[in-house]
């Protein structure tokens, strides 16, 4: 059984000193949320880093915009489009990605 399989809340963060702090964390020994470890230095984890824009580059890749007001607009359509079971798709990935991570003790998974 992985860490994931669990019945339990298991809450993912990154290592950044708001997220660390005491109030943050007392906040989630009160909610009874299962931290899950995130290595040190490890963007891997963030599902929008390996899951959410790798896929918004290759949509926007060859485009060019007369201006940041089409830009946007082609942005927000793209991700207006997205359905509920992309993003679902991006948080399972994290368990395979996660366990790839923390084998590697920490270091880059895409190099």
């Amino acid at each position: 059984m992985t860490r994931f399989a669990k019945e339990k809340i298991i809450f993912h963060q990154d290592n950044a000193p708001a997220h660390k702090s005491v109030l943050a964390m007392g906040k989630l020994r009160d909610l009874h949320y299962e931290l899950l470890e995130h290595p040190p230095y490890s963007p891997d984890l963030a599902p929008s880093d390996f899951y959410l824009f790798p896929k918004l580059k290759l949509f926007l890749a060859g485009q060019h915009f007369s201006s940041n007001q089409e830009a946007t607009a082609s942005v927000e359509g793209y991700f207006a489009d997205l359905t509920k079971n992309h993003y679902r798709d991006g948080i399972m990935a994290l368990e395979h990605r996660w366990n790839k991570c923390f084998s590697l003790k920490g270091d880059y998974v895409e190099k």
